[in-house]
């Protein structure tokens, strides 16, 4: 008899004796279906600098969040066949082998809504300004997809950052990707914060996320926005250096996340990420305590992915969907100005354009230091007020050939009149392009300067007044041309008439200016003769 027949057999001698049972035998063994009852537990085996190995975990899935003892999360980040990696989020100092740990059947979620505006919050949204919970209108997944192509529009809105060189020359658009990149100490930062400080009264939630910085240097930030009145309409979410890798690493996700959530409002949003370097140097770090392989300088495979998943994100949305935007300010740390390195040309070519800080201009006192060389915006124009096009064109040509002559004129002795005269302006063209730091200007001021400088309103000015009628000539146009003001805020032409008022405004403030200082010195020239 074959094994099929056999089995058959067993089958009806099975039937039969089912068969010969009671009623009442039969209904319970129809009503019974066994389940198999699986524990949603592990084992803790092994914590190291953030990062928790488990074994057990049956059915654990990707970034799954997984409950330590004491409240703690962590996410599963490397499944194997006998082991979790689990990436803390909290600090795990006292969690030693053989603690039992849970399965959460959750990915991470964050709070959102208009109560963090003005906090300042950790990766995951919780307090660390001291002004009590957060409060949440609703949690969103920190992992989320980004807008589809045909959910977007053309970048075309200006965002005003208040800095002349890059509004005039290097302008974002809302919903672009506008790369910040130089070596350290260059003043990164001090640029977007000032774009920030600038987007007062203009209805745009901003956000600073701060990863892997000092807690002193992240209360000063907080306490110069408090200052500038930008609190009202910003959040910082930050994870400080003592932050455990998780948090770290999730930071710039959250931040987006509650982004997110204004701009489905159909809000405009701004973000700045400070910075990705150091977050690609934490992703690095949990990748190799995960054991992952190494590839180029160190970094794991897919560093290209964290980024690129978190940048497109960003962009301005249809009006079927609000027509909000969010903007992004990702900061990048170069080193010797190789901007050639493997994360900022992974960076810089995710991103719409970057804006360059030159290390040797900051040096010879050119704030800020941005080299308009290098940097560049692939929006360009198109999201560009109509008089700022006027006066960039011919700013630029300017300024470039100012830079070439400049270079040939250090090997040269003898430099005719036109030569002269093209590196004098070029050089109070440098000078007009410097500004303070929390001194950001409206369109209207940026224009009328700008303007100034190019049709040779500077050229009889001392260098070192040039910041002086620069202010004056600010304070003048807004109290005597406030309708031409009015006309470039709201993007309109402006006439020949128009032009022709600004630059006079500009000439007259000039020479008043060049006037008072001769009567100012005549008394102690009769006083000497």
């Amino acid at each position: 008899m074959s094994e099929a027949e056999g089995g058959l057999s067993l089958l009806a001698d099975i039937l039969r004796v089912v068969e010969k049972t009671s009623p009442l035998t039969r209904s319970v063994l129809d009503g019974y279906r066994p389940e198999l009852t699986i524990l949603k537990t592990g084992i803790l085996t092994q914590v190291e600098q953030g990062i928790a190995r488990v074994k057990g975990l049956p059915g654990v899935q990707a970034e799954e969040l997984i409950r330590f003892p004491g409240n703690r999360l962590g996410i599963a980040f490397d499944i194997h066949i006998d082991s979790v990696g689990v990436v803390l989020l909290d600090e795990g100092s006292d969690l030693s082998s053989g603690m039992e740990v849970h399965r959460t059947g959750r990915v991470l979620e964050v709070p959102v809504g208009e109560g963090l505006i003005g906090r300042v919050v950790d990766a995951v949204c919780r307090p660390r300004d001291n002004k009590g919970p957060v409060t949440a209108v609703e949690y969103r997944y920190v992992e989320r997809k980004a807008p589809d192509i045909m959910d977007r529009l053309p970048v075309t809105e200006p965002l005003q950052t208040g800095i002349k060189v890059i509004d005039t020359l290097i302008p974002i658009g809302k919903g672009q990707r506008e790369l910040i990149i130089g070596d350290r100490q260059t003043g990164k930062t001090a640029i977007a914060l000032d774009t920030i400080i600038n987007q007062k009264g203009k209805d745009i939630i901003c956000i600073y996320c701060a990863i892997g910085k000092e807690s002193s240097f992240i209360a000063k930030v907080v306490s110069e926005l408090t200052k500038q009145g930008a609190m009202d309409y910003t959040m910082v979410m930050t994870a400080v250096g003592e932050d455990p890798p998780g948090l770290q690493y999730t930071a710039p996700y959250s931040a987006t996340t509650v982004g997110e959530y204004f701009l489905d409002s159909g809000r405009d949003v701004l973000i700045v990420y400070d910075d990705l370097t150091r977050h690609a140097r934490i992703y690095r770090e949990i990748s190799l305590l995960l054991r992952r392989p190494p590839g180029r300088e160190a970094f794991p495979g897919d560093i290209f992915y964290i980024h690129s998943r978190l940048l497109e994100r960003s962009g301005h949305l249809n009006d079927a969907l609000g027509g909000g935007s969010l903007t992004s300010l990702p900061i990048v740390e170069t080193q010797a100005q190789n901007i050639s390195a493997y994360i900022p040309t992974n960076l810089i070519s995710i991103t719409d354009g970057q804006v360059y800080l030159s290390p040797e201009l900051f040096h010879k006192g050119q704030l800020p230091s941005v080299d308009v060389g290098r940097s560049v915006s692939r929006v360009g124009g198109k999201a560009q007020r109509r008089a700022y096009r006027v006066v960039a064109g011919d700013l630029r040509l300017s300024y470039t050939q100012f830079e070439e002559l400049e270079t040939f004129s250090r090997i040269g002795t003898r430099l005719d009149e036109q030569t002269l005269s093209i590196l004098g302006r070029g050089r109070r063209v440098r000078e007009s392009l410097k500004q303070s730091q929390y001194d950001t200007m409206s369109p209207c001021e940026q224009i009328t300067v700008l303007v100034a400088v190019t049709r040779g309103v500077f050229d009889r000015i001392p260098m070192e007044d040039i910041t002086s009628v620069e202010k004056a000539i600010r304070s003048s146009v807004r109290e005597l041309l406030p309708e031409i003001c009015e006309r470039i805020e709201s993007d309109k032409d402006l006439s020949d008439e128009d032009w022709q008022s600004l630059v006079r405004i500009a000439r007259e403030t000039a020479d008043a200016y060049i006037q008072r200082k001769e009567d100012a010195r005549s008394p102690g020239i009769e006083k000497e003769a």
